[in-house]
């Protein structure tokens, strides 16, 4: 046993290095989620309303570009503020933010597909754990408006929104900079765990918290051991696109 968990710890692989201090760790993850909750919650939909556009009033297909505007917005002003408080450190360590089609990822990736059904029990189990209690009639989101209406536009955009955007933006935040940021004070192993609880945490949703935590070990791993961020997004972006397509049954 304690030889098969020193195997997994060397395959993890070693700690990063990591030129800048905790305060900028901690100033890049408390701006990027500012930016976001402020990008989403208020700019957007100011310029919609300065526009005259209201998302309530928008088509199944409007709502979708919005929501990929929305995304694709907060995902810039993330990538911006992380620009922003690395510059002084460029040209940054050759190790960081890595992404590339060459190594031997694709079995990573596909131990990490294996996970999904665990991911999935998780899921069921966080529910019955704390299960949604409405206090007023439950109404369908916008997501699932759109699928049952069956808009293959709408659809679409709505995936490109969280099979590519999202694991975009997540990953280069939660693994490509987190998660390495970390090893500076504690090991490999410890990042990982400690980087997907503030992956769960950023969706401020607690019947997800434990199978976005699991999650965000899987890609840490995955991340860890292939030292590329293209296997981790692929591998978000297949989670993902798993769970659209589970919505679409």
């Amino acid at each position: 046993m304690m030889q098969a968990a020193d195997a997994v710890l060397r395959a993890v692989g070693s700690r990063w290095t990591v030129p800048w201090t905790a305060e900028t760790i901690l100033k890049v993850m408390l701006l990027w989620v500012a930016a976001f909750w402020f990008m989403g919650s208020w700019i957007i939909p100011f310029a919609a309303h300065m526009a005259g556009l209201s998302k309530d009033s928008l088509t199944f297909r409007g709502q979708a570009l919005f929501s990929l505007v929305t995304d694709v917005s907060e995902g810039l002003t993330g990538m911006a503020i992380l620009h922003h408080c690395l510059s002084q450190f460029h040209p940054l360590p050759s190790d960081w933010f890595k992404f590339s089609l060459r190594g031997k990822w694709v079995f990573d990736v596909a131990l990490g597909c294996l996970m999904f059904p665990i991911i999935n029990r998780l899921s069921q189990f966080n529910l019955n754990l704390l299960p949604v209690i409405p206090s007023a009639p439950v109404t369908l989101s916008s997501v699932e408006q759109s699928i049952l209406a069956r808009d293959p536009v709408a659809m679409a955009l709505y995936a490109i929104v969280v099979s590519v955007c999202a694991p975009i933006w997540e990953e280069i935040i939660f693994r490509g900079f987190l998660l390495p940021s970390l090893t500076k004070y504690m090991p490999v192993w410890c990042a990982i765990p400690v980087s997907s609880v503030a992956f769960a945490l950023a969706h401020f949703n607690v019947q997800r918290m434990l199978p976005l935590i699991f999650l965000g070990m899987v890609m840490g791993v995955v991340f860890a051991r292939t030292r590329n961020l293209l296997p981790s997004m692929l591998l978000h972006s297949l989670w993902n696109g798993f769970v659209f397509l589970d919505l679409m049954r």
